[in-house]
């Protein structure tokens, strides 16, 4: 299977060029880092177990190099909800648990040969083991969030967990399919990635006890800021660097994703465009010729400018959600994330 290159311009035209990052993601973490020190280490002490592979390929997990987003905004959202307990960093760790099973399950579905760099954990030690690593993961995640009397809580991991799993299952049903709808791609980004970082914003406001509205309000910013971070990393499939991208460019539209910078092609760039891309998803594969190609189509018909904007108006939204709350550093930082996310280049 032929592998593209990364072009030497990006499909972003110059008046659509990514936006500064004006804080590192260490600089919008400092409030908490104390806290997501005490994640990564409760996901060591609960990854034991008296079979060695698993603390083994849990190892090899936390050390891959995840950025911790969703934890993160749950220990944020508890700060700015004024909560100060324990039970932040459980539910966060919790929620990375959820988060890491659902990794190791969709590398295997999508036959993804690396993450992040370096080899998938399927690739290191076969599917069969990471399925079950995988579901380890995940009731793991359920005990821990037990040890605690909030069946509330509990119920709503339970449903963010079934809507993941939906959200996997329709995917795979719109998997090569070039025609696929504007709204049915939403549909997988809100099941697969905006209901987990919805609630990790409301678990946050749970533990504060907030008023009905802030607790909507972190809902819905926590919502808009995980669709934010599906458009750009969709994006990113067709205008970052491989290195930096921790895996081969172009990985979505060979394993038959059609992600909204497709969708947009589709819709306004003719029959050139429509046959190119059928050609791709049919083959599965895309010669360096046929990248370039695409590369040149989606700039020519502002492709990638325009599902970039869609990605700056959700991310506009979630930080609109935070005016019900008072200045105060936490609000700064939740404000920072949606810049940061629209800035990323990996």
């Amino acid at each position: 299977m032929d592998e593209p290159r990364a072009d030497s311009y990006s499909p972003l035209s110059d008046t659509a060029q990514k936006s500064p990052v004006f804080a590192d993601l260490a600089q919008i973490f400092e409030p908490i880092r104390g806290d997501l020190d005490a994640v990564e280490q409760e996901f060591v002490r609960h990854i034991q177990s008296r079979v060695a592979l698993i603390p083994e390929m849990g190892r090899y997990i936390q050390t891959s190099g995840g950025k911790r987003v969703r934890p993160a905004v749950l220990l944020m959202a508890s700060r700015l909800c004024g909560y100060r307990g324990d039970r932040a960093v459980l539910y966060a760790s919790v929620v990375e648990f959820i988060h890491t099973a659902t990794l190791v399950h969709d590398d295997i579905i999508d036959g993804a040969d690396l993450r992040r760099g370096r080899l998938a954990v399927h690739s290191r030690w076969g599917n069969d083991i990471t399925v079950l690593l995988g579901d380890y993961l995940y009731i793991k995640s359920m005990a821990m969030a037990l040890t605690q009397d909030s069946l509330e809580i509990i119920r709503l991991l339970c449903d963010i967990t079934l809507r993941m799993i939906e959200g996997e299952l329709y995917q795979l049903t719109k998997t090569g399919d070039v025609d696929i709808s504007e709204e049915e791609h939403f549909e997988i980004i809100r099941r697969k990635t905006a209901f987990l970082f919805g609630g990790c914003a409301e678990i946050g406001g749970m533990l504060g006890g907030v008023t009905p509205e802030r607790a909507a309000a972190l809902r819905e910013y926590g919502f808009s800021l995980g669709i934010t971070f599906q458009l750009v990393d969709d994006l990113l499939d067709y205008t970052a660097d491989a290195a930096a991208l921790g895996k081969p460019i172009g990985g979505d539209l060979r394993e038959g994703k059609v992600t909204l910078p497709i969708i947009l092609l589709l819709r306004g760039g003719g029959e050139e465009a429509d046959g190119l891309i059928r050609s791709i998803v049919n083959d599965r594969s895309v010669t360096p010729e046929q990248w370039r190609e695409l590369l040149r189509l989606l700039a020519e018909h502002r492709a990638t400018d325009l599902a970039y904007e869609r990605a700056v108006e959700y991310a506009e939204r979630a930080k609109s959600c935070l005016s019900v709350f008072p200045p105060s550093r936490e609000r700064d930082a939740l404000l920072a994330l949606p810049d940061y996310v629209l800035a990323r280049d990996r």
